[in-house]
């Protein structure tokens, strides 16, 4: 399957677009797509903690902009969004 990761806030620095798209196997996990992007991270920015941090850190959103668990099963071509914690004061 074609996940198009859409960038939102911090995590905006892991690409040059607003997006990164990866392919993950039949009915993956928003936890395997994590992994995914942490092998990204690894493979890209030599491993950036901060990075890796973020997508740990980071809620993800379907298609349908509800906000999915890490057991939230992918089964067809999508759009998910990742959503970084915000800081504020």
């Amino acid at each position: 399957m074609k996940i198009k990761l859409e960038l939102y806030g911090a995590s905006r620095d892991l690409s040059e677009k607003n997006f990164i798209e990866f392919n993950l196997d039949g009915k993956s996990s928003i936890k395997d797509l994590k992994k995914k992007i942490l092998s990204y991270v690894d493979n890209h920015f030599k491993g950036n903690n901060n990075f890796k941090k973020i997508v740990e850190a980071s809620s993800f959103c379907s298609e349908d902009n509800n906000i999915v668990s890490d057991n939230y099963l992918i089964n067809k071509d999508q759009k998910i969004g990742i959503i970084p914690p915000i800081g504020g004061g």
